[in-house]
């Protein structure tokens, strides 16, 4: 099977439909400001032709037997797990962030096993369908946006029960040839750049919200949807140039104005008691997939840190060594939770490996709740500079070149113009407009920690670890 080229995969999004507005203005999906996002989607169909990376970013199909990309790849065992949180992991170090495409990689994963429950408990052909949409998406390479987090107006307020019953995506009518859909989903990463995008639930249904349990993919200009899109970009680099600066984030409202959906893209269509079941299937292979892309993120906090510490002469201080293993020590520990999660996954009877729901929430959760800490190291040990480092055109213009480069020295063997490329990439890190998207999202992407502790709480055997208790304890029964 042929995988896609970067160059293909640009050349399918200037052919879409505009439905795409930044800023006030409906633009192209080659439009310079999402450049950035589709650079980084771009890795994903370079990678397979480099030897680093082709044993890991390809996989053997479970349905028709060929190579495919592994984002289009369903898992079915522990190891196809652990591929993948090594993928994320290492395609992330390029790109210097999200590598995002992990989205439709999560939601067809989801898809796969709640489909086939689906259908074991209403004996309807939803698994069928997908299987069917899933041959079609791995033949042709695509990317899809999973669309799962509803706008969801008063947070007090159950779907049914909101003033505007279009604050959650609901069918608004169900026809011979399909459905018709409204509403909106918000914070959803790449849908300007991706060729598909996947619907799902957010949440558990009652038999009242049964209009908003439904599940189906749609192109990503089909009629009727509108995607006004938040791009987050790195500064500009005129004149030094580094990978880091060439890679962005774009994330969509995407705004359902009844659209049309065909039956055999419908995967649910008001099965109120499995929308929890896909809700949570979802968030758990996607959770699984941050114990990959957010050790990447503090392995680049980690490398900046240590190397700002060199380039300042204190790396060999003690409190500087105590910082940069408290950040190793986040990084491999949620790392080792995926790692745990995969290998205590289960398999399913449609064929899928579900990682380990504690694992994979323990991780999650441990990552979120340090991402800021781990700005707050690298900003003690970079000082005030990030943020007032001057331009790159005074670093370049002759008549104050030699002034910076004289008075931003630190060690004597370390050049100028080093010291100065590390401020200004530190800069980027921690005082840009992609930073401050990147710490926000390290925080609430795929989950804040409030979802991970109700995951956590939900499914941990705290009732085995009174009775250890109770036998340690003397305490009959």
């Amino acid at each position: 099977m042929d995988m896609r080229s970067p160059e293909e995969y640009v050349n399918k999004l200037r052919k879409m439909r505009k439905n795409v507005y930044i800023d006030g203005k409906l633009v192209e999906r080659d439009d310079p400001e999402l450049i950035p996002s589709i650079k980084v989607l771009s890795k994903t169909f370079e990678l397979p032709d480099d030897p680093n990376f082709k044993d890991l970013i390809t996989a053997t199909s479970h349905l028709s037997g060929e190579t495919i990309n592994r984002f289009t790849h369903i898992n079915v065992s522990a190891d196809d797990l652990l591929k993948k949180q090594k993928m994320i992991r290492k395609t992330c170090h390029l790109t210097g962030g999200c590598i995002q495409r992990c989205m439709g990689c999560d939601a067809i994963n989801a898809l796969n096993f709640v489909t086939y429950e689906l259908d074991k408990a209403y004996g309807t052909e939803y698994h069928k369908r997908f299987v069917k949409y899933l041959e079609y998406f791995q033949k042709n390479d695509l990317t899809a946006a999973a669309a799962q987090t509803d706008v969801k107006g008063d947070r007090s307020l159950r779907p049914g029960e909101q003033k505007d019953p279009d604050l959650y995506v609901r069918i608004v009518e169900r026809r011979s040839d399909g459905i018709i859909v409204r509403g909106a989903k918000n914070h959803i990463t790449m849908a300007a750049v991706a060729d598909e995008i996947i619907c799902l639930p957010t949440r558990a249904m009652r038999e009242k919200d049964a209009d908003y349990a439904v599940a189906f993919a749609i192109p990503a200009d089909a009629e009727g949807i509108k995607l006004i899109t938040h791009v987050a970009n790195p500064r500009p680099r005129k004149i030094f140039k580094a990978p880091a600066a060439e890679f962005g984030f774009a994330d969509s409202f995407v705004i359902f104005e009844d659209v049309f959906v065909p039956w055999e893209r419908v995967f649910m269509c008001g099965e109120w008691p499995f929308a929890v079941l896909l809700a949570h299937g979802f968030a758990l292979y996607h959770r699984h997939s941050y114990t990959g892309c957010k050790p990447a993120m503090t392995d680049i906090v980690t490398g900046a840190s240590a190397l700002v510490a060199e380039y300042q002469g204190i790396a060999d201080k003690p409190h500087v060594r105590s910082k940069l293993a408290e950040l190793a020590s986040v990084a491999e520990l949620v790392y080792a939770a995926g790692i745990a999660s995969a290998v205590e996954g289960q398999k399913h009877d449609s064929g899928s490996f579900i990682p380990n729901t504690v694992y994979a929430n323990v991780g999650r959760r441990h990552a979120g709740l340090n991402v800021y800490h781990e700005y707050e190291i690298l900003t003690d040990l970079t000082g005030g500079l990030p943020a007032t480092l001057p331009f790159e055109g005074d670093f370049a213009n002759p008549e104050t070149k030699h002034l910076l480069e004289k008075y931003i020295m630190r060690k004597a063997d370390v050049p100028a113009e080093k010291i100065h490329l590390c401020f200004r990439f530190l800069s980027d890190i921690l005082c840009s407009s992609v930073s401050g998207v990147a710490a926000v999202a390290g925080v609430h992407g795929g989950g804040s920690p409030i979802m991970e502790e109700i995951a956590i709480t939900a499914t941990y055997d705290f009732e085995e670890r009174k009775r250890i208790a109770k036998y340690l304890a003397g305490i009959p029964g």
